[in-house]
């Protein structure tokens, strides 16, 4: 059978031959050793905070607590859940997506009790190692809430150097003098969101000694230069016996050791512990001289033996990936292969296809591909075809696109990509209208509050749905023309599958439109950017109550249901309010008009593009009454034509107003400008403007975005400060002239889709990643198309490829050696550039710290 399968083999490989390797061959360029500037390292996080359960209760009547979870890299907070009220199991299910723009140590989770008049109470906390993301990335898991100690919430590094000197004392013996350089330390954690006063203390310990020294107080830094630097005396004189040269005793130097504390100065309170590093003197046993970093480790408690209490548990599901991008020539072969995935001839063979089969979690393979995909203008006959594949074994009209197929994931994702604005336009009004106005909307009559009436209550939800659902079957000219091109593919198909069922080529648009986007938008908007925060609860029960009766009325109307498919007893009489012939033709009509090929033209000027909200600190651009400068809480907002900021949320008049086309160049702002993190710039025609974001995922977002909408401005700046002008000088430079010409240039472009940020070297780079990562499966798929094309007929032992949808053998395989062939060559330039970054990147080194002694 062997040889059989390799004959097969053999003939599918020949035609591949001089096809394939001359098609990758073309774009390969040489072998060339990589410059570390030329590579992007980028780093992602996805997933999902599911649920918390077994939380402990309070020590009274009322034992519920009202819950939120945040995600910290190292002690910086970028993302906060809503607050689930009165539970000990609180239920999240919040899906969360950043880049991560920065090094860190530690990927948190901390589960926190609301409180409204004090601080909030953080309840326990699970903490990942950033090196055991990989092993957690895609597989959910419940972990244990672990005690939050304030000794052990440390982050950041120490650079550090060590001297031994032989020393003659006044009275002639030879004594040994230990020299301790500090030298400066890195990423300090910020404390109470802002940057801390550090100081550091010194210490030589051993059995019984504990000499201790301390530096100044750096303030408003992060990132401290101390260079001070103490010396010790390693042993006394009177330790030594006569001898005639100089030698470390050895059982003095295995006892002793350095410990390097580093502390905030609270000045009027407590000083507050930010971590410490202990190193063994005997480091210097076989040199003289021994300089590192070292990541500063939590406080020495003791070993505790009294068990602590059960905190709870918390259900997640993480993916953290870490892609090293090479330059753009690298992805040309693999970019070919996967960009003709819509014309092989079946689907099933095509790379992007069997990219689906082999990965373990189909997500995975459909974020970068739609992505790749959309870029390049190839998504609309990709989706098209899975979806008929899909649709040849659905046997049912009513069960059309119901599932989590590669077709319907593909979908999904395309809707979120390029629907944002749409849902902006169409949602947000109605969405702020219902957020703002707090209208009680319960109709269950087993949760009415105290005073509730429920046929009010009826009536306000009525109002909101009908509304929204007036909105949207009004909202067509806004649909954009990918998902009208899709739509239009689907109901034909569907059409052409089911040709005696006259609703089917409606329900196949619906199932998509209703069920899959608006109604998810309705009842999350926070995570679809309509709204700056999270609902409270009783809005978040308003919008899944409308989000229900939208999805219905959207598939009630679409297949002319004579009565909702509702579960509950209450939502069906509410339905029935709805059961008008008005309703099921402004769905059709609505449907008709969205999967159309007709070419839509706006009635007036269009619309600015909604960008991004947010609240963020600003300097002001004037003087205060003291004649300093200070920073102010401000509401920013960014559209395709302006960047304004207003005094709160919501408000109509701006302070302040940049228009885009005025915009010069957005940069990082030096920390050492006002000892403050996460701070960028908006240099444009006027003084430039200063903001601090809250976290360095939000600072990231804004600058990419900001990047975007000005790259095309004509007179964008090619170099600028990245620090201030203070005292009749720039920081950075030290140049007198405030209009001088920037010292430093400014960061490379980005894509110029101002609404869809797609990088396609990175997408490209993330497939590359999963083929790699999923090669056994790849190999295991070519050796079914062998036996495949062996033995034509029923299988006996399927088992190996059953779980893969081959419908052509031949063409399958010589896809797949194609996909080999690119891969291989690819990894060459990989593993240069590994090898590089594991030499230069040397243990002790700034960008790979030693991880001192544990406490």
């Amino acid at each position: 059978m062997a040889a059989a399968v390799a004959a097969a083999a053999a003939a599918a490989a020949a035609a591949v031959s001089s096809e394939t390797l001359a098609a990758t061959a073309t774009a390969e360029p040489e072998a060339r050793d990589e410059d570390s500037r030329d590579v992007r390292v980028l780093q992602s996080l996805r997933g999902k905070i599911c649920e918390a359960k077994n939380l402990l209760p309070y020590l009274g009547p009322n034992k519920m607590r009202d819950c939120f979870c945040t995600i910290n890299l190292d002690q910086e907070e970028v993302y906060r859940t809503q607050v689930v009220e009165k539970s000990l199991s609180p239920f999240f299910s919040e899906e969360f997506y950043f880049e991560i723009p920065r090094t860190f140590q530690y990927l948190s989770f901390y589960v926190y009790d609301k409180n409204v008049l004090q601080r909030d109470l953080r309840i326990g906390k699970v903490a990942i190692k950033k090196e055991d993301l990989c092993s957690h990335s895609g597989k959910e898991m419940w972990f244990s809430l672990q005690p939050i100690d304030s000794n052990s919430e440390v982050q950041g590094k120490v650079h550090l150097e060590l001297k031994l000197n032989e020393l003659i004392t006044d009275i002639g013996t030879v004594c040994q003098q230990l020299v301790v350089h500090i030298m400066a330390c890195h990423g300090l954690p910020l404390i109470n969101g802002q940057s801390c006063d550090p100081y550091a203390t010194v210490s030589l310990v051993g059995p019984s000694r504990n000499d201790q020294k301390k530096t100044k107080v750096k303030k408003k830094t992060s990132n401290p230069q101390f260079n001070e630097i103490f010396y010790f005396e390693v042993t006394r004189p009177s330790s030594y016996t006569r001898k005639s040269e100089f030698q470390v005793q050895e059982e003095d130097i295995e006892k002793l050791e350095i410990r390097i504390d580093l502390w905030n100065n609270g000045n009027l309170v407590q000083d507050i512990f930010l971590g410490e590093i202990k190193v063994p003197v005997n480091v210097l046993r076989n040199d003289s001289s021994h300089q590192a970093w070292y990541l500063l480790q939590p406080k020495d408690n003791g070993n505790k033996s009294s068990k602590t209490d059960d905190l709870g548990s918390l259900r997640l599901n993480i993916y953290y990936t870490e892609d090293c991008v090479l330059p753009s020539e690298y992805y040309g072969p693999l970019k070919t292969l996967l960009l003709k995935s819509p014309d092989v001839q079946p689907i099933s063979a095509s790379a992007a296809y069997i990219l689906g089969e082999i990965c373990r979690d189909k997500n995975d393979a459909v974020l970068p591909l739609v992505r790749l995909l959309l870029h390049h203008d190839k998504l609309v006959p990709f989706a098209t075809a899975v979806a008929e594949l899909d649709l040849k074994d659905t046997q049912e009209a009513n069960t059309i696109f119901r599932g989590n197929s590669l077709a319907t994931r593909c979908l999904d994702e395309m809707m979120k990509i390029v629907g944002g604005h749409y849902l902006k336009v169409t949602l947000k009004p109605i969405l702020d209208e219902i957020c703002e106005t707090s209208k009680s909307c319960e109709i269950d009559p087993i949760k009415l509050k105290e005073g509730d009436n429920v046929e009010t209550n009826k009536e306000n939800l009525r109002y909101f749905v009908d509304k929204l659902f007036s909105t949207i079957v009004k909202s067509s000219m806004s649909c954009p023309t990918v998902m009208c091109d899709v739509f239009y593919s689907l109901r034909q198909m569907a059409t052409q599958r089911f040709p005696n069922d006259p609703h089917v080529q409606y329900s196949a648009v619906s199932s998509f439109v209703f069920l899959r986007f608006f109604a998810v938008a309705v009842v999350s908007p926070h995570t679809f950017h309509l709204r700056p925060h999270h609902p409270d609860a009783q809005t978040i029960r308003t919008l899944t109550l409308i989000s229900k009766t939208i999805q219905t009325l959207g598939s009630w109307g679409s297949l002319s249901k004579s009565k909702s498919s509702f579960k509950e007893t209450f939502m069906c009489e509410f339905f029935k309010m709805f059961q008008e012939e008005g309703y099921v033709i402004a769905v059709k009509k609505f449907l008709d008009e969205i999967s159309s090929t007709e070419t839509k033209e706006s009635s007036g000027a269009s619309e600015p593009v909604h960008l991004k909200e947010g609240e963020m600190y600003k300097r002001a651009q004037g003087r205060t009454r003291i004649g300093k400068k200070n920073f102010k809480k401000r509401w920013f907002c960014l559209t395709s034509r302006e960047l304004t900021y207003h005094k709160q949320p919501g408000s109509k008049d701006a302070i302040y107003t940049i228009p885009v086309k005025n915009i010069l160049a957005v940069e990082k702002l030096e920390e050492s400008s006002f000892n403050k993190k996460n701070m960028f710039q908006v240099i444009h025609t006027e003084k430039p403007l200063y903001v601090q974001a809250n976290n360095c995922v939000e600072a990231n977002e804004w600058i990419d975005v900001l990047c975007r909408v000005s790259r095309s401005n004509q007179n964008r700046l090619s170099v600028y400060h990245p620090s201030v002008y203070l005292n009749g000088s720039w920081l950075c430079c030290q140049e007198t002239s405030e209009n001088t010409l920037g010292c430093k240039p400014c960061t490379a472009g980005v894509p110029a889709d101002i609404e869809i940020d797609i990088d396609e070297d990175r997408e490209t780079e993330r497939i590359y990643s999963l083929f790699t990562l999923s090669i056994l499966k790849l190999q295991k798929m070519e050796e079914a198309c062998g036996t495949i094309a062996v033995y034509q007929g029923p299988q006996k032992e399927p088992d190996d490829y059953s779980n893969f949808v081959i419908e052509d053998s031949v063409t399958t395989f010589k896809t797949i050696q194609q996909i080999k062939s690119v891969i291989e060559k690819l990894s060459e330039p990989h593993e240069k550039y590994r090898k590089k970054r594991s030499s230069s990147a040397k243990y002790g080194s700034k960008e790979n710290p030693i991880v001192g002694k544990a406490s």
